[in-house]
C-alpha cells in the first residue's frame, strides 16, 4: 500500500511538473484539448492539464519583419526590372494566423510578390522607377484584405530596391549615349543655320545701306548737276572754269598713272575748253 501511494505521488508530481507552461512575453501559445483547439495562453505562468492538453504552436506576437527576395517584373512597355521589397506584419488573431493559413509568413512573402509583378505589370518603365511611393500604397492595399482573413495585420510594406536589369541597362546606356549625339548633331546643326541666316541678313543689310547710299549720291550729284546747269544758264565763263579745272585734274591723274608713258597736252587748252561747252 505504501508503495502504491509513493508511485501516485510520483506520477502526480510529473504531471504536474509538465502542466506547468511559463509562457515568455512576445508570444502566445496555442494549447488544443484532444486535438481541438482550447485557447491561447498569453505571457506568464499557466497551469494545464498534460494528460488532455497540449501547446501545439508558438506564435509571435511582435511585429515580424518579412524580406521579399528580388525578382524579375515585366512592365507594360516589355521592359525588364528588379524589384525587391520587405514587409511588417503583426499577429491580430492566432487563431485564423495558425488553422486559417498553413504558414502565413510563407503566403504573406509569396502574395507581396505576386502583388508587386502586378502592380509594376501595369507600369511602364520610367513610372515603375519614379513611383515608389504609389506603388508601396497599392502594394499595402493589394495584400491587407487577405492578410486581415489570415488574421494579420500589415503594418507598412516598403521597396528596398527598383532597377532596371543589366541588360536593360546596357540597352538604356545605349539609347542616352545616341539621344547625347543626336542633340549635339541637331544643336550644331541649328548654330550652323543661324549663322547662315545671319551672315545672310548682313549681306542683305550691307546691300541696302549701299544701295541707300547710292541713292544719296545719286541724288546729290543729280542736285549738283541742276545747281551748276542754273549757275551756267547765263554765264558761259562759269562752266568754262569748271571744265578746265576738271580737265586738268584727269590730266594730272594721267600723268601720275605707272601706265602712262606718254601725255599730249592740246595746244589752245582754252580753245579746247570751249570747245567742250560751245563757246567761240
Amino acid at each position: 500500500m505504501f508503495e502504491l501511494s509513493g508511485i501516485l505521488v510520483i506520477v502526480a508530481v510529473i504531471l504536474a511538473f509538465k502542466g506547468i507552461r511559463i509562457v515568455p512575453q512576445g508570444e502566445e501559445w496555442v494549447v488544443e484539448r484532444l486535438g481541438k483547439f482550447a485557447g491561447v495562453l498569453s505571457p506568464g505562468l499557466h497551469v494545464i492539464n498534460p494528460l488532455f492538453t497540449k501547446v501545439t504552436y508558438k506564435v509571435t506576437t511582435k511585429d515580424i519583419i518579412l524580406d521579399v527576395p528580388e525578382q524579375e517584373v515585366i512592365t507594360r512597355d516589355n521592359a525588364v526590372i528588379l524589384a525587391n521589397a520587405i514587409a511588417f506584419i503583426k499577429v491580430s488573431n492566432i487563431e485564423r494566423a495558425v488553422y486559417g493559413i498553413e504558414n502565413f509568413r510563407e503566403a504573406m512573402r509569396n502574395m507581396v510578390q505576386t502583388s508587386l509583378r502586378s502592380i509594376i505589370g501595369g507600369m511602364d518603365l520610367n513610372q515603375a522607377l519614379t513611383s515608389r511611393d504609389r506603388i508601396k500604397a497599392e502594394l499595402k492595399i493589394a495584400i491587407a484584405d487577405e492578410a486581415l482573413d489570415w488574421g494579420l495585420t500589415v503594418k507598412s510594406v516598403e521597396i528596398q530596391d527598383i532597377k532596371p536589369s543589366h541588360n536593360m541597362q546596357e540597352a538604356m546606356e545605349r539609347q542616352a549615349a545616341a539621344e547625347r549625339e543626336r542633340v549635339a548633331v541637331v544643336t550644331e546643326a541649328e548654330g550652323a543655320k543661324q549663322s547662315l541666316i545671319l551672315n545672310a541678313e548682313a549681306r542683305l543689310e550691307a546691300a541696302r545701306k549701299d544701295a541707300e547710299a547710292q541713292m544719296v549720291a545719286a541724288k546729290a550729284s543729280a542736285e549738283s548737276i541742276k545747281f551748276i546747269t542754273e549757275a551756267v544758264k547765263e554765264n558761259n565763263a562759269s562752266a568754262m572754269f569748271l571744265l578746265g579745272d576738271r580737265y586738268i585734274t584727269a590730266l594730272q591723274k594721267i600723268s601720275t598713272s605707272a601706265n602712262s608713258k606718254v601725255v599730249v597736252m592740246p595746244g589752245d587748252l582754252v580753245g579746247a575748253v570751249k570747245s567742250l561747252v560751245g563757246g567761240k
